[in-house]
């Protein structure tokens, strides 16, 4: 059986320079980089070299300003709890888009347990935020805005420089979660305006088990773990040597090739989207349209009268490895937070499908998946009964309405016996 992996927003393979770098953190230099002996200094010599190697990828100004972390998780919690606490005597209010990750919702969550205000600047259809939303968001009692760099659903690419300069104006430091966007797009912390920034290392062929968080000097930020001195004081705990020094060479073959993946992706996800476009009925693209608004790696479709979690197993069992959307939990279905906030109707959320695209996926993988795909549309199709209804008229398309039957979410509630809520403009 053929495999395809289209899910490299999840994992991606360790490149074999980023595994050969690792090999000898295991077996020859597996010092402490606490310790005080030569074991221990060359430990603190490979993690001064990764700190060098992200610094560069990002244009840091210094390599002082790079901290590593478990995951891009762990960074994202460090640098929202992290400011908040180190700034609670200044005010006590937090600025983030409603469709961030959920490692920043949830760290915002928790501080909104413990005095801590927050408001959720919404977005529109295509998943971009509004600077002067953000700007009208703000108050004198402000400490964080926090708005990521690409959407990890959406691949919309974020006005983050516009938001950095509102920021820069009022003094705030501003958190860019680059999680689904490092070593896939130019990356510069200093033009953007950030005061933090986090990676996962993990998604652009380096190791698990590593986070990175670009800190400004200036920026004020306290230790959420405690018990070490470690990363200057600010994150305790001994390091993971040997995924560090892995996350430094995946950071500079990515800084090297980066032209050349974006180049490669972005090919590649026009033709996705061409022949899904092509071969397939009742589809939606849900984010921007392939272009300069939207990361080339990722698509993230809607297809009608089907359920994701459908079309992902089916495709597994083809040997594509895709992601869905949506999740089965007990016997509802709950739709992604971000599918909520751009207003997609919920029918189509749940149908919902991610594809993310590699710099080693080839023409003829991507012809193999729209081929496989519409196979498996066409056989779930024939088990749905929303697509029977369909076409027998008694419920419409919401992709494209021809005014005959109702719509799913009327027809839905008819059966449950409630009012249906009104569909999103």
């Amino acid at each position: 059986m053929r495999r395809v992996y289209l899910d490299h927003l999840a994992a991606t393979p360790v490149l074999p320079e980023v595994l050969a770098a690792m090999q000898p953190c295991f077996l020859e230099a597996f010092g402490n980089p606490s310790s005080l002996h030569q074991h221990g200094l060359r430990a603190r010599d490979a993690l001064a070299r990764a700190r060098a190697q992200i610094a560069a990828l990002i244009n840091a100004e210094s390599p002082e300003e790079i901290f590593f972390t478990s995951g891009g998780t762990e960074a994202a919690n460090l640098a929202i709890k992290g400011v908040a606490y180190a700034n609670q005597r200044r005010g006590h209010h937090l600025v983030v888009s409603a469709i961030e990750h959920p490692s920043v919702l949830g760290s915002v969550e928790f501080l909104e347990k413990q005095a801590f205000t927050a408001t959720r600047v919404g977005v529109d259809s295509q998943g971009w935020v509004d600077p002067e939303a953000v700007r009208a968001a703000l108050t004198d009692q402000t400490i964080l805005i926090a708005v990521h760099h690409v959407n990890h659903d959406l691949g919309a690419i974020e006005p983050v420089a516009a938001v950095g300069r509102i920021a820069a104006q009022r003094g705030i430091p501003l958190f860019v979660d680059a999680t689904a966007s490092g070593g896939w797009l130019p990356i510069d912390v200093q033009a953007m305006g950030a005061s933090l920034l986090s990676l996962s290392p993990h998604r652009f062929y380096g190791p698990k088990g590593v986070g990175v968080l670009y800190r400004h000097r200036r920026a004020r930020l306290v230790s959420i773990l405690h018990g070490g001195v470690q990363e200057g004081g600010r994150r305790a705990g001994t390091e993971n040597v040997p995924a560090i020094v892995g996350a430094g060479v995946a950071a500079e073959i990515a800084r090297r090739e980066l032209p050349e993946r974006i180049a490669h992706t972005a090919k590649l996800q026009a033709r996705l989207w061409e022949g899904v476009q092509h071969r397939i009925s009742y589809v939606k693209l849900n984010g921007p349209p392939p272009g300069a608004q939207r990361i080339s790696t990722t698509l993230n479709l809607s297809t009608e009268f089907i359920e994701g979690e459908g079309q992902l197993l089916l495709c597994d069992l083809h040997g594509i490895a895709v992601a869905s959307g949506s999740s089965c939990v007990s016997k509802s279905l709950k739709i992604s937070h971000v599918l909520a906030a751009i207003g997609l109707d919920h029918a189509l959320a749940q149908g919902n499908l991610i594809l993310s695209l590699g710099k080693d996926n080839t023409s003829e993988e991507i012809d193999y998946f729209v081929t496989t795909f519409a196979q498996v549309v066409e056989k779930l199709r024939g088990m749905s009964p929303m697509w029977a209804d369909f076409q027998r008229g008694v419920i419409d398309s919401v992709i494209q309405p021809s005014g005959r039957g109702t719509s799913f979410a009327a027809h839905a509630s008819a059966l449950a016996g409630k009012p249906a809520a009104a569909r999103p403009s």
